[in-house]
């Protein structure tokens, strides 16, 4: 693996052809964010139209230079196209351009296609809102500032992606600026993502000091110069910036907050976009991890972690967005574990990846289409019986369901049953461990994704003597065709995707992140495993049809519950951690560091300025302008300068 980076260096080639055009990737969506926040109202009869218009063509442009793409060589698919040099400053040089290879082309697909559909969803979903031309420019933002992220050929450009992506997430999150919910979520996203950017930048610094570059070839190619242990920091601090983007333990209590956002953000966010941001950064650094197999190591117990944590907080809660938002963080964490197994898994993170962009957004816009229909309620235990309401809202989400809990031959079944194998195939502990809990949190996802169909679709109509917030009944319908047809063109990915995609993606990945190595041996025979992976999750599906499809479903909520769903519903207490490990100690820091600044720094100026101005005010005294009194002083004077002369000379 240590000649991947030479490779990858000798591989890239000017950009030429449809390539060309890749600027217009960014600068499309960017427009349009520019164009409707310049606009104001009057943009508000035409503004939504704009937002979708500008993503669909970044779109075609993106399907343009893919299809030239696969025209080429495997040796010929990675391209640079230098827009201007940005910044140049002695040894510093950072270039604006973009790096066309598989990996990002890739992501150039999923972002501006996923989120061509979300922002079509969106039409139908805010016509009521009189925001919506501004829902629109935050949505076209967080577009245009992904595709930095993923298009940009060094480490500042991906930095640049990094921050306006969390700058547009904080705008979205919080767009119900009427509600103290919704900027509190904002806020919470906004600092713990901070926390997370300060790792990627300190690793981006080792990079500078110890490689004096920050193009990607350069530093793939140079790796190798680095000290063992300075690679290990950089993959560590590459791993926090991850979490913090991807909602990886421990930072990722912000992840489930963010559903205060709309529910096209939810899909927009937690599917296709930004929480993927940190499974493509480590396989974009996936050179730099192939020298450190103790960060990639450390990388896959934080995925198995996550994935268990969401996996059990998901079972517990009654919010149909909060399940699918822990569902993403468990999810994630297959992906984070995945990558974190090095060659065997990086192809495996980017199809799961992919399949769960089509599925999870499938799910968050039919949870949208189900909150439409029910005034804005999230509650499951208000809903029941609406598969006979809401038909297609019912087929697409139940498609996405089955895509999730990996049901033989659909999506999830392809994408996350290979990450189980891979992670079975790992020798010692490392493979009971790493496949053991991934199993489990299989058969969690049957039983907390089954829960959820059948609070939601089936059942007694929980709805009908119950009346909303506001006073109105619930009258429950399907949704207009802008919000269903998104739905069924993801429902046709979350069955296709995985099977179209598993036997060909590790060849297209091969020029970016090296090619796949065949998972062999480990601690189970391999025929045995999917077998076991959809036997646990078949169990899982049956538990939650005993526990629940077999009784009422109570509308309020028990006043007593078990401890273990008590401390579920509490998110494990990742809160109770981030604030006494994270937010109080942050808060120390912060006034000590004032009262330094205050008492120290502050202090040291402001004395020695009181000091120059109080002996000036007592020097100025002497000054009194009367011609007797300086003859005084310099009589004065010479007495003591004659005295002192004397008294040498007869010493």
């Amino acid at each position: 693996m240590t000649q991947l980076p030479l490779t990858l260096a000798q591989a890239v080639e000017p950009a030429t052809g449809a390539a060309s055009l890749a600027w217009l990737l960014i600068a499309l969506p960017a427009a349009g964010a520019l164009v409707l926040f310049l606009a104001g109202r009057r943009a508000d009869a035409w503004g939504h139209w704009l937002g979708v218009a500008t993503v669909v063509a970044a779109f075609a442009v993106g399907l343009a230079i893919f299809v030239e793409t696969l025209g080429l060589d495997p040796d010929a698919r990675t391209r640079e196209l230098s827009i201007y040099e940005w910044m140049s400053s002695g040894a510093l040089s950072v270039d604006f351009g973009v790096r066309l290879d598989p990996l990002s082309l890739t992501f150039v697909l999923l972002i501006t296609g996923v989120g061509a559909l979300i922002h079509l969803y969106s039409v139908g979903y805010m016509s009521d809102d009189p925001n919506r031309r501004r829902f629109f420019a935050q949505l076209n933002l967080f577009v245009a500032a992904m595709l930095v992220l993923v298009l940009g050929n060094n480490f500042v450009m991906l930095y640049l992606g990094w921050e306006g992506v969390g700058l547009a997430s904080y705008l979205l999150i919080g767009f119900y600026q009427d509600r103290a919910s919704a900027a509190t979520a904002a806020k919470k996203a906004f600092i713990m993502n901070r926390v997370g950017d300060v790792g990627l930048a300190i690793a981006i610094f080792l990079l500078w000091l110890e490689l004096g570059t920050l193009q990607y070839t350069e530093v793939f190619a140079r790796i190798g110069e680095v000290p063992g242990g300075t690679v290990l920091a950089v993959t560590l601090l590459l791993l926090l910036g991850a979490c913090g983007k991807s909602g990886q333990f421990p930072l990722q209590s912000w992840l489930p907050d963010a559903m205060e956002g709309p529910t096209p953000v939810s899909a927009l966010i937690h599917a296709a976009t930004m929480v993927t941001a940190g499974v493509y950064l480590i396989a974009r650094a996936s050179p730099v991890y192939d020298l450190s197999e103790t960060g990639r190591l450390v990388v896959s117990i934080i995925g198995v972690v996550t994935l268990m944590i969401g996996a059990i907080v998901g079972c517990a809660y009654d919010d149909i967005k909060k399940v699918l938002a822990y569902s993403t963080v468990s999810q994630i964490g297959y992906m984070i574990l995945a990558v974190g197994l090095g060659p065997v898994g990086y192809a495996l993170g980017i199809l799961h990846l992919l399949t769960h962009g089509f599925f999870k957004a499938g799910l968050f816009l039919g949870a949208g289409s189900v909150m439409h229909a029910m005034n804005d309620d999230v509650d499951m235990r208000r809903f029941g019986g609406l598969w006979k309401k809401m038909p297609v809202t019912f087929v697409t989400f139940g498609l996405g369901y089955l895509a999730l809990i990996g049901f033989p031959f659909l999506s999830g079944y392809f994408s996350k049953d290979a990450i189980i194998e891979a992670a079975f195939a790992q020798d010692g502990w490392q493979g009971w461990t790493f496949g053991g809990l991934a199993t489990l949190a299989a058969g969690l996802t049957g039983f907390y994704m089954t829960r959820l169909m059948l609070m939601t679709f089936f059942g007694e109509s929980r709805w009908k003597d119950l009346r909303s917030t506001d006073g109105r009944e619930y009258h429950p319908h399907e949704s207009p065709v802008t919000m269903t047809v998104p739905m069924i063109v993801l429902a046709f990915g979350s069955v296709f995707a995985g099977g179209l995609l598993y036997g060909v993606l590790p060849t297209w990945l091969a020029p970016s992140v090296g090619e796949r190595v065949e998972a062999e041996g480990g601690v189970l025979p391999h025929a045995v495993i999917p077998w076991l992976v959809v036997g646990i999750s078949l169990l899982g599906v049956l538990l939650a049809y005993l526990f629940v499809g077999r009784s009422s479903v109570p509308v309020e909520r028990p006043q007593r519950v078990s401890p273990v769903v008590r401390a579920a519903r509490a998110d494990l207490g990742a809160n109770a951690f981030n604030e006494a490990f994270i937010e109080r100690p942050g808060i120390w820091l912060t006034r000590l560091l004032v009262f330094f600044d205050n008492r120290g720094i502050d202090g040291v100026v402001n004395g020695t300025a009181a000091a120059f101005g109080g002996g000036s005010g007592r020097l100025r005294r002497m000054q009194t302008g009367f011609v007797r009194s300086y003859a005084l002083s310099m009589l004065g004077g010479g007495v003591i300068i004659v005295a002192a002369m004397l008294a040498v000379r007869f010493a």
